[in-house]
Formats: structure tokens, C-alpha cells, sequence
């Protein structure tokens, strides 16, 4: 963490295309800082720049170049620049590495939460139902997307949770295929949405759903839950615990 005094402002520019092992360097730069400890760093997008080779990089459109100059820096401690320059000697190539003296007057802080008690794990196990909700990606309700529709309705009467899928290929009833529109001019993808949830739970949803699925495909199928919850406070448990 860094503190009040004296530090060093390190500067990176490397071009937008240039490469480490297949990654974009100037991320593979951010990754490497960011796993070294480094206290913080930003990359920054020029929109025009040349550099040693003199040849002139813009976002104009008439030019068809889109080697634009990145620029990453980062402030820290003398020792802790001076440990990571050599690697990242290396790793710029071409590219320009510049320091700076500089003096922190304030540093960044990290926010501040609660903290919560350490409590072991809860396991539950038992038996529940998965139902899988087939839609096409331009079905609405209310003229809003069908699929966010059902989303909000299974938060609103306190279905555990609900995870949304998005198919690239696929048809349904009509016989119609619904495409990723890489793959077809189409843009109805179709969409599952996928509950685990206690069965009376379910039941009790079933009428709100059959009124907003005017078309579409409903499964059910019997399943274990083994579920592994973080550890809640004394008295909570048992809140959790229940369905």
C-alpha cells in the first residue's frame, strides 16, 4: 500500500496492436502489474501519436491505420518501481518506458466494509424440481423482453434464483431456425432460462407464468440440490436453511 512521501510516476507507451504471446501488450502489462502487487495502474487510449519509426497513428477515418499509442502508468514506491522495470524492459520492446519523481500527498484507500463473522459453511441437501423455460429472444410482455419479464416476475414472488441462456442455433414449434445473427440474418435467439426451486414453490408460480408464456416450451424434472451457502450468524442458520 502506498504511503505520504517521496515515489516514482512510471509511464509505458506501446501501440495498440503490439503483441505479448498472443495477448494484447498493453494489457498483458496491466495483468502483470496487477499480479506483482503493484498498487494501481491505468491505460489510457491516445487518438493520434506517432513514434520512433515517424509513421503517424490517428483515429481519423480516412487513414486506415488503427495502431493507436497506448499509455500505461503507475505510481509506487522507488524499490518496488526498480523491481518490476526489468520485466517490464522486456516485455515493452519498442516501446517507451519513462519515470518520473513525484510525491504523494495523499493515497488511495481501499473501501471500507463491515466486517462478518467467520461461521462454517451450511450444507443442504434434498429433493427439488428443475424447470427449464424455452423462449425466443424478440418474444415481449408488455413490450418489454419476454425472458427479463420472467426474470423480475421469479425475483418478485421469491423464486430462489434463475439463470438465462443464450442459444446461437435452434427452432421450436414452427420450425423456424433462430440464429446468432453471425450465423443467420435473424436476430430471435432463442433464450432458456433455467430454476431450481422447491416444488410448491414452483407450483404456487405457475399460473403467473402461464399467463405471461403465451408461446414457448415449459420442462420439469425431478433433482438433487447439494447447496453450499456461506456461513450466517448465530440464529440465522435456520432461516437459511429453510426453502
Amino acid at each position: 500500500m502506498l504511503k505520504c512521501g517521496p515515489a516514482k510516476k512510471v509511464i509505458i507507451y506501446v501501440g495498440e496492436d503490439h503483441k505479448y504471446h498472443g495477448q494484447s501488450l498493453y494489457a498483458a502489462i496491466l495483468d502483470f502489474l496487477f499480479y506483482r502487487g503493484i498498487s494501481g495502474a491505468n491505460v489510457l487510449r491516445g487518438i493520434a501519436g506517432f513514434g520512433a519509426d515517424h509513421h503517424l497513428h490517428t483515429t481519423r477515418i480516412e487513414r486506415l491505420t488503427e495502431n493507436l499509442p497506448m499509455r500505461i502508468e503507475f505510481i509506487e514506491s522507488a524499490e518496488k518501481a526498480e523491481e518490476v522495470l526489468p520485466k517490464l524492459r522486456d516485455m515493452v520492446g519498442t516501446g517507451l518506458i519513462e519515470i518520473q519523481d513525484t510525491m504523494i500527498v495523499k493515497p488511495s484507500e481501499a473501501a471500507k466494509s463491515a466486517a462478518q463473522p467467520v461461521m462454517p459453511a451450511l450444507k443442504r441437501k434434498g429433493k427439488a424440481k428443475l424447470m427449464q423455460i424455452f423462449v425466443g429472444e424478440n418474444d415481449k410482455w408488455h413490450d418489454k423482453p419476454l425472458y427479463k419479464a420472467l426474470v423480475e416476475s421469479m425475483r418478485a414472488n421469491d423464486i430462489a434464483g434463475v439463470t438465462v441462456h443464450q442459444g446461437i442455433l435452434g427452432y421450436g414449434a414452427n420450425r423456424r431456425i433462430h440464429a446468432d445473427k453471425m450465423l443467420s440474418l435473424s436476430h430471435d435467439r432463442p433464450i432458456m432460462l433455467t430454476v431450481v426451486e422447491d416444488e410448491e414453490k414452483l407450483r404456487n408460480f405457475s399460473p403467473i407464468l402461464e399467463g405471461m408464456l403465451q408461446q414457448g416450451l415449459v420442462v420439469l424434472a425431478d433433482v438433487d440440490v447439494i447447496k453450499y451457502t456461506p456461513g450466517y450468524p448465530e440464529g440465522e442458520a435456520g432461516k437459511q436453511m429453510r426453502p
